[in-house]
């Protein structure tokens, strides 16, 4: 296989949030960039009218990340602030960069405005010998993916 078109290994990725590192995450789903469709009838064509798509608003789904629950309260003091009525202060940048297998990015999403609109401990079960799980919901502005450029 040619060199650089090895498939990305999904483990292996880093998150950044206003330029700190944060602990490294068990899980890391919502990297999306949706365009509504807009449906239009237009002027008809021997008597059928056209149905037209065209693009609407660009929807980016919220950033969903887990991790085993460590003795560090920053989201929970992150959703304080928007508990607060302060989520101008609470909004953020943020990063996460995907390595490939020689440890070199591969991929760097940021996102622009980002705020915690959940924070979670998971499921608290006695006698159970897993670990727990954190889970934090960034809900952003925009999503954009370093030196992609459009065609």
């Amino acid at each position: 296989m040619p060199l650089g078109l090895d498939p990305i290994a999904s483990y292996n990725f880093f998150v950044s949030i206003d330029g700190i590192t944060v602990a490294q995450f068990k899980e890391c789903d919502g990297l999306s960039i949706q365009v509504k469709v807009i449906e239009h009838r237009s002027q008809q064509l021997k008597g059928l009218p056209i149905l037209r798509k065209l693009p609407g608003s660009v929807v980016y789904e919220d950033i969903v990340l887990k991790r085993g629950k460590v003795n560090d309260d920053m989201f929970w003091r992150w959703i304080l602030t928007v508990q607060n009525g302060d989520v101008d202060a609470a909004r953020k940048t943020g990063t996460i960069l995907l390595f490939d297998y020689t440890r070199a990015i591969a991929t760097e999403f940021s996102f622009r405005d980002g705020w915690p609109s959940m924070v979670e401990v998971g499921k608290l079960q006695s006698g159970s010998d897993t670990v727990l799980l954190e889970t934090v919901k960034i809900t952003h502005e925009e999503l954009t993916v370093k030196g992609v450029t459009p065609l």
